[in-house]
């Protein structure tokens, strides 16, 4: 499905309803659904309910460029790296700062996923069908640390479904995923939020909400 520029979403629960429909012949299927936090999560969550299968997270974060944050030299995942090496090349960034923000995300990462989880296990992937969903993709570097974990995790098919990315991202992530599914690729593509109606931020205690409610 293709939107003109002037189409959108109206928030997060349409995307996520529009999303489940592309996904239901996946019904009946040994599914797990993967947000990625945190607007990931209410989408995935709408997934997750109208196929009737279980909802858990996986929580990628970027590697920030020195002195430039918003700047990704790659991306992290639990026990997953996926670095930018031209990138890291070209900016002559030195092993000790690349190592320091490594290490520094994957705390964050583990801290983001106790408070999420609370008590609760991650659900197992080994063997089941991993859909991973975000609210969109922009780069899609997030996105392949996300898949990347999914898979080390031991899933029999990792699929990424997202309601909007462009063209390009979309690409580079069917090589990574068994499938893509993703339901608009809008040219121009500025930003996720542009292709909502409503794109307001998501707190952490929403996420622990809807991973509580969730199916077990």
């Amino acid at each position: 499905m293709f939107f003109g520029r002037g189409a959108r979403f109206a928030d997060r629960e349409d995307a996520g309803v529009r999303l489940a429909e592309s996904l239901a012949d996946l019904a009946g299927e040994d599914v797990v659904v993967l947000g990625i936090p945190r607007g990931g999560v209410e989408v995935a969550e709408v997934v997750a309910r109208a196929l009737g299968v279980p909802l858990d997270v996986v929580i990628p974060r970027k590697l920030g460029a020195p002195g430039n944050p918003e700047l990704g030299l790659g991306a992290v995942a639990e026990d997953v790296e996926v670095l930018d090496e031209r990138l890291i090349r070209l900016l002559k960034v030195k092993e000790g700062y690349l190592r320091q923000e490594v290490a520094a995300q994957q705390e964050e990462i583990r801290r983001r996923a106790a408070a999420y989880r609370q008590d609760r296990p991650p659900v197992p992937l080994e063997g089941r069908i991993a859909v991973v969903i975000d609210d969109g993709v922009a780069t899609g570097g997030t996105a392949v640390a996300a898949l990347r974990w999914a898979r080390a995790r031991g899933a029999s098919k990792v699929i990424l479904a997202v309601p909007v990315a462009p063209a390009e991202a979309v690409a580079r992530l069917e090589r990574e995923a068994d499938e893509v599914r993703v339901l608009a690729t809008p040219e121009p593509f500025y930003a996720v939020g542009q292709w909502y109606e409503s794109f307001d931020q998501v707190s952490d205690d929403r996420v622990v909400e809807l991973l509580s409610g969730a199916r077990p």
